[in-house]
């Protein structure tokens, strides 16, 4: 037998669940040629991965790196990590399809969570979308419809239900995304305008996604001790149309939220989620300090109403004066777009208002106008959740890996870095919330099922050859709240599409990724 590639003496965790083996893998271009003991066997190049696992490449359920990927192809946050393959297009706020009006709105809209790099945005379908991946990048990606960008392109950011017409020219555009090879639709329903739609509005889109075994990703309208009014609109869109449902950032009380899921599939429902393994949140900061009422209509709409001296006298009397969503005393500033405001970065809201002289709402309102509403922040909310909850939490069989990673700004959440290694080191290797066969099922192979990746996520004969080599031993997380851009540790190769990415931990530069089309 001749390869392209064997991987020699490994431990084989093929993600099928079954515990770890002796075994070399065989790579013929950019298959899987062969998972068997292969001496005698010859290749142009051979690894020797004794000692170390051997496991199909991850794939992050819920990420944000929609424009950063395309800004930094390479993208070491994943590759140190093991992720192969990214699913974009969450919280129903992305950039396809995207007319120049939609493009321009989301571009500003998301620079806090998705990034708005300096990059050419010459795409406007999601087949183009899809097309600008291939061999750009070093990851793979797969995309999901943002309810918010078909909303923006039939109705701009109206604040009422759809009318039936208007749903079914939604639908056409969701038809057209599927049909260019989309996994699914997504909404944001904290964020505009996926807010301003209603379950029957979102049921009708669904309905589009359900025959291609599309999946309905959802930011719900409700988590934390609200999660059961999210969890029933979930329910009411699962069961109107027929598609799979998946919550994205499933995390809050664990003696909650799991009674919820367990109960939506004893009901029939094709119910799944993903979490990342920290206890703060990460959004936009005009999300989580302000009242939707100062935000409706465009950007520049809400930044002349921050400025608005009677907007900010209001804003004190009615909203400032109670807690915000996010205590303002442990929402920590991590991206700020106005430079002159950098020096805000890596501290509490509370604590930048007072090193400037302000009020927390003053300072809110004056960062949030000099920036153009592009401010991130990473939350802890009191009482939201607990280490016993996302233990509890990711150990249930409809979980899969997200991190939620934003890669804007100073002092990040460290999820982006450092998810996909904490479920291993710290979740498997110490706390034994895992198997390691089971953490590969966790983080490879249930969101490839969950998106139809169908050669994706196993390590069999004639799969898409995306691969992780790491060592049980050392793998760990290294990034934190303080430096959120620290690079995971442990993986030693990574390879995509056939193709080594990372070689003995460093990167090679080779950009084989490509947009995945469903199925």
């Amino acid at each position: 037998m001749s390869f392209d590639l064997i991987l020699k003496n490994g431990w084989v965790i093929d993600g099928s669940g079954g515990p770890p083996y002796r075994a070399d893998v065989g790579l013929t271009g950019e298959k899987i040629g062969a998972v068997a003991r292969l001496d005698g066997a010859v290749a142009a190049e051979v690894l020797d991965v004794e000692g170390r696992f051997v496991v199909p490449g991850f794939i992050d359920a819920h990420v944000h790196g929609d424009a950063m990927l395309l800004a930094d192809p390479i993208h070491l946050p994943a590759l140190r990590q093991g992720v192969t393959t990214y699913i974009l297009g969450q919280d129903g706020s992305a950039f396809a399809p995207a007319s120049p009006a939609t493009m321009d709105y989301m571009r500003r809209y998301t620079a806090g969570f998705n990034g708005n790099p300096s990059i050419d945005y010459a795409w406007r379908t999601v087949g183009e979308y899809l097309d600008t991946f291939n061999n750009r990048t070093a990851l793979n990606v797969a995309y999901l419809i943002p309810n918010g960008n078909v909303r923006i392109e039939v109705m701009g950011l109206a604040e009422r239900a759809a009318t039936g017409d208007e749903i079914k020219r939604m639908q056409s555009l969701v038809r057209e995304g599927m049909d260019a090879g989309a996994v699914g639709l997504s909404t944001g329903l904290d964020y505009i305008p996926s807010r301003y739609a209603d379950a029957r509005e979102i049921a009708a889109l669904c309905e589009v996604i359900a025959p291609d075994d599309g999946v309905y990703v959802t930011h719900m309208r409700g988590y934390g001790p609200n999660a059961g009014v999210g969890m029933r609109e979930v329910y009411e869109i699962a069961r109107l149309s027929g598609a799979a449902a998946h919550v994205s950032h499933y995390n809050g009380p664990a003696d909650l939220l799991l009674p919820l899921m367990d109960q939506g599939r004893a009901m029939g429902l094709d119910l799944t989620f993903d979490t990342y393994p920290y206890l703060a949140g990460s959004t936009i900061l005009g999300m989580v300090a302000l009242p939707p009422w100062v935000q409706t209509g465009e950007i520049d709409a809400t930044i002349a109403r921050l400025a608005d001296p009677a907007i900010r006298s209001r804003l004190n009397t009615e909203w400032f004066s109670s807690p915000t969503p996010y205590p303002l005393d442990t929402t920590t500033i991590a991206m700020v777009a106005d430079p002159a405001w950098q020096w805000a970065e890596g501290l509490t809201v509370s604590a930048a208002a007072a090193r400037a002289g302000l009020a927390p709402g003053e300072f809110v309102c004056d960062i949030l106008v000099a920036s153009g509403m592009a401010v991130g922040i990473v939350g802890f909310r009191p009482g939201d959740r607990t280490d016993d909850d996302v233990r509890a939490i990711l150990r249930h069989p409809a979980h899969m890996a997200g991190s939620d990673g934003i890669f804007r700004g100073g002092f990040p959440h460290p999820r982006g870095w450092g998810a996909f290694a904490r479920f291993l080191g710290r979740h498997t290797r110490e706390l034994k919330d895992y198997t390691w066969a089971e953490a590969v099922t966790h983080l490879a192979s249930h969101a490839a099922r969950r998106y139809r990746l169908t050669d994706r996520g196993l390590l069999r004969p004639g799969f898409a050859a995306d691969i992780a080599v790491f060592d049980p031993a050392t793998v760990t997380d290294r990034s934190t709240y303080a430096a959120g851009r620290t690079h995971a540790d442990g993986v030693d190769h990574v390879l995509v599409n056939g193709t080594l990415v990372l070689k003995d931990r460093e990167p090679t530069g080779a950009t084989p990724g490509r947009g995945l089309r469903r199925g």
